[in-house]
């Protein structure tokens, strides 16, 4: 059976891309994604071996601050304007497919039976009414970064396997000045960065329960107190033990760059802006093991898509560099510039992929990881970053913030479903 992107480059063989002789055609196409310096460079990687192979099509790559993006993207495609293909994260998929501004891709250059048998399955997230809406070049899971250096200066010889471990490492990787404050983290917290994911799809699972319900429709972390009991061991890393620090440098991911923080739970793609970090020295191990030896893993990733912008040539054009960034050989340039996992399993779980010191983790991780399938992923969020606030600032205890939590949070999911 051929690939379905070799089925795409048979139908780009034909009268579409075709140049007559002497021919001057040509067409230009815009990408946007947000700018993370591993991911441009992965982009302009892959333009530039597009470009090649495509002579007759010019592929612009346009970026913004993440914080900005989406009101960007909202705005320029339905003035006419924009991107031909936008990079955008599986989260927001609903809200893409609402708002018209992007397009289905065709069943018949984009076979579904292809994209299920090729792919890993949580991109049948992206299916909507038999066809697919958007394709991942990637996926990503959580893992435990470590500063191998701290560990050496603290007697730790390995990263923690259990959540017990990590508590107790934590300990003897913190630093506090004469009054007190912390100076180093054993541990990063932060719900605004992975915590909540970390939370939602590991924690709340290793004490015991299951987030959600009827295909995440329903909270479910409220009722059997595996929510609770997740949110006061999480919480308890600050009230309790004093390993680490809610906002500490402000972003997780700042401290331990700066050598300030022992361990720090991340995705794959922060690989990339680790390994640029001068004088900084890192492992990472895969996600502590619950209290009776639950492992769990959270999976995301971010999907390509044809806007509805993009029409004629540029439609066409647009669907065959949606083909190559898809491909085999744009997974594999993505993972060794950013750090990300190739969306194929063939592709991804390869024996030196596995074996991979640094890949080898993530790759683990996608074994037994959970994707969330959100109504809106940043207004989730918020619920678990207020919840951690009324147990830090109000002294709220954590049964009662996972209550207020989980009642905000449907009401999210009920608006969402019943529109």
């Amino acid at each position: 059976m051929k690939s379905w992107k070799n089925k795409l480059l048979g139908f780009a063989s034909g009268a579409i891309f075709a140049l007559s002789a002497g021919s001057s055609w040509a067409v230009e196409i815009e990408y946007w994604q947000y700018f993370f310096e591993a991911r441009v460079n992965a982009i302009d990687t892959l333009i530039e071996k597009f470009e090649a192979e495509n002579p007759d099509i010019t592929v612009k790559q346009t970026t913004f601050p993440y914080a900005d993006y989406r009101t960007k993207v909202a705005a320029a495609i339905p003035a006419g304007e924009g991107p031909d293909v936008v990079q955008l994260f599986y989260g927001w998929l609903n809200d893409y497919v609402e708002a018209e501004l992007i397009t289905p891709l065709p069943a018949d250059m984009f076979p579904p039976e292809m994209i299920e048998e090729e792919f890993f399955p949580m991109v049948q997230a992206m299916k909507r009414d038999g066809q697919y809406m958007a394709l991942p070049t990637a996926v990503r899971s959580l893992a435990l970064f470590y500063n191998e250096r701290l560990f050496d200066e603290a007697g730790v010889e390995n990263p923690p396997a259990t959540l017990d471990e990590l508590v107790e490492i934590a300990k003897k990787l913190t630093k506090k000045d004469g009054s007190g404050n912390i100076t180093q983290v054993g541990i990063t917290t932060g719900m605004n960065a992975q915590d909540h994911h970390w939370w939602r799809e590991v924690l709340t699972r290793q004490f015991g329960g299951d987030p959600y319900a009827d295909n995440y429709r329903d909270v479910n972390y409220d009722d059997d107190g595996s929510g609770a009991a997740a949110m006061k061991w999480y919480t308890d890393l600050q009230n309790v033990h004093g390993v680490t620090q809610a906002g500490f440098m402000d972003e997780p991911q700042a401290a331990f760059k700066a050598g300030r923080a022992g361990m720090h739970i991340d995705g794959s793609f922060r690989i990339g802006a680790l390994e640029k970090t001068r004088g900084l020295k890192w492992g990472v191990a895969e996600l502590p093991a619950g209290p009776d030896g639950i492992k769990s893993n959270y999976s995301s990733y971010w999907v390509n898509a044809v806007t509805s912008k993009a029409q004629g040539e540029k439609a066409e054009a647009a669907k065959k560099f949606m083909a190559f960034i898809t491909s085999d050989e744009a997974m594999q340039i993505w993972l060794d510039t950013v750090g990300e996992l190739p969306a194929k399993p063939s592709a991804a779980l390869t024996d030196e992929n596995k074996a991979n010191p640094v890949f080898g983790p993530f790759i683990e991780g996608l074994g037994y990881a959970k994707t969330t399938i959100f109504a809106n992923e940043s207004a989730q969020r918020q619920v678990l970053m207020d919840a951690t606030q009324r147990i830090f600032l109000e002294g709220q205890s954590a049964e009662d913030a996972i209550a207020i939590a989980a009642e905000e949070e449907q009401k999210i999911l009920d608006e969402y479903y019943e529109e």
